[in-house]
């Protein structure tokens, strides 16, 4: 079973055990049909929860009520945990977009095939997404189709052309 981190519980909210998620999520559609949620135990396995609710709050946040957690003190023990969703229920991606989860661990190199090392990290800035890649040096790519030239998500590689600078 593959699972996805969808958020991470900032808090409790309301008496009746809701919780709210800052979320990971660039889209709510997962949302409507979450029949289930899983959050990371004290040992690290995943606990799964039966979703009882799970609602948009703005573009950074959801809602959550999960089964089992009725009250505001039993929400209270998961601030800080991770949630996360079986990968299936992602939906499938238009050609030339990919989910963070699959970019973190790709190889780069060059158009030259010069190695720069592996992307690490994923992180937004805006207007485009920036790749945290690591080698003998840190490298920050930004996510524009005038640097990233190629991505094969079965070879594990990534083919850029570097900006004057980087």
């Amino acid at each position: 079973m593959e699972l996805v981190e969808i958020g991470k519980i900032v808090k409790s909210q309301g008496l009746r055990g809701c919780l709210k998620v800052a979320s990971y999520l660039e889209s709510g559609e997962i949302l409507d049909s979450l029949g289930e949620a899983f959050l990371k135990t004290e040992g690290g396995s995943p606990k799964r929860f039966r979703v009882e609710k799970a609602l948009r709050r703005g573009e950074r946040f959801f809602l959550l009520k999960l089964e089992g957690v009725d009250d505001r003190d039993a929400a209270s023990t998961l601030v800080g945990r991770e949630v996360a969703a079986r990968a299936r229920h992602l939906r499938a991606l238009p050609e030339g977009e990919y989910y963070w989860r699959d970019l973190i661990g790709l190889r780069v190199v060059t158009e030259e095939g010069e190695a720069l090392g592996t992307i690490e990290a994923v992180f937004p800035t805006g207007s485009n997404d920036v790749y945290v890649c690591r080698g003998t040096r840190e490298i920050l790519i930004p996510a524009i189709s005038d640097v990233i030239r190629k991505v094969d998500i079965r070879e594990g590689l990534m083919t850029v052309r570097l900006m004057k600078g980087l």
